[in-house]
């Protein structure tokens, strides 16, 4: 199995890494967070031309028809710039349910960037993920697809992850194993997100360490330092090849590939709590603040712990497939 990128791969990371970098994506997140979208709706329209919504929206319905490490691709760096906006949805989830349904030329608009879905999926994700600022909300379950009326607004640990209940309308049928692979697709999608908050949170810390100054000296000199920050660079490493690997899986229809993606949920998951927990231990008071930007990473990677599946139920799937097999 090879898990490094090709040279396409890496050129269209750059361009996104580029993108988002000029883009002050932090104050795009705030003002999302506070129900200003026109920032972060620009912001989507500039991914859209990059084929960011398009990735995994077949190429008759004029997507890219990418692979799973593409997506994981984009996803890293979205977790990495904190981009707001319901990405997982439109562009990991939404067009595996839609192909074969009624709603099937919904597609063409995903791939353009002009559409925004938020899907609220029984027992998985129960909520629809920013449902007021999408152009199409709905419900997916065991009985089918459905366009679904949006509720009243709840609070969510992340401002910029805003959560409304919905209520399923008239189901359609989806096609035969289009939820498990959109399911699959949206954690791999948070797997990646994670990954790339957990290594934005490990630079930050980084940079904070060689500037921060305690009792005469810069923190990062003190090896207690060091040895934290460096124990998250490992699992970085580890994390990393874990959801490539899963990704590869997917797209070889492996009978294993449910575990992988369940395997990668979980280790990115806890790894990025780690790097939360090691940043905002080097930041001291500051990073208690909302002022501060790894506020924003602190708060999406705690709001992904439990999207697309808890830890706890990923772990049981992997447990479930191991004892399966035997």
């Amino acid at each position: 199995m090879r898990f490094s990128l090709d040279d396409e791969q890496r050129s269209f990371a750059t361009a996104i890494d580029g993108l988002l970098t000029s883009a002050d994506v932090p104050a795009v997140t705030r003002a999302w967070g506070t129900g200003d979208t026109a920032p972060g709706l620009a912001l989507w329209g500039r991914l859209a031309e990059l084929g960011v919504p398009a990735l995994t929206v077949p190429e008759e319905a004029g997507g890219i028809g990418a692979s799973p490490l593409d997506l994981v691709v984009a996803f890293e760096l979205l977790g990495r710039h904190g981009v707001p906006g319901p990405w997982i949805e439109s562009v990991a989830l939404a067009p595996a349910l839609l192909a074969g349904t009624s709603h099937e030329a919904l597609l063409a608009d995903l791939a353009e960037g002009t559409a925004r879905v938020s899907v609220a999926v029984d027992t998985v994700a129960p909520y629809a993920l920013d449902a007021d600022s999408a152009t199409h909300v709905f419900h997916a379950g065991p009985s089918g697809l459905s366009v679904a009326e949006v509720g009243g607004a709840l609070e969510s640990v992340d401002p910029s992850r805003r959560l409304f209940t919905v209520t399923p309308g008239e189901a359609t049928p989806l096609a035969e194993g289009a939820l498990d692979r959109a399911l699959d697709l949206a954690a791999l999608a948070t797997a990646a997100a994670q990954v790339g908050a957990a290594d934005r949170m490990l630079r930050t810390a980084v940079e904070y360490v060689g500037q921060r100054r305690q009792f005469g000296r810069v923190i990062g000199e003190y090896q207690a330092v060091k040895h934290r920050l460096a124990d998250i660079k490992v699992a970085l490493d580890f994390a990393r090849p874990l959801v490539h690997g899963a990704a590869l899986e997917l797209q070889d229809q492996a009978a294993t590939a449910p575990r992988a993606v369940s395997a990668a949920k979980v280790f990115a998951t806890e790894t990025a709590h780690r790097a939360g927990r090691a940043a905002l231990q080097v930041h001291g008071a500051i990073g208690y603040t909302l002022e501060c930007d790894l506020s924003i990473w602190l708060l999406r990677s705690r709001a992904l712990h439990g999207a697309w599946g808890t830890v706890a139920a990923h772990r049981a799937r992997v447990l479930d497939h191991l004892t399966t097999a035997r």
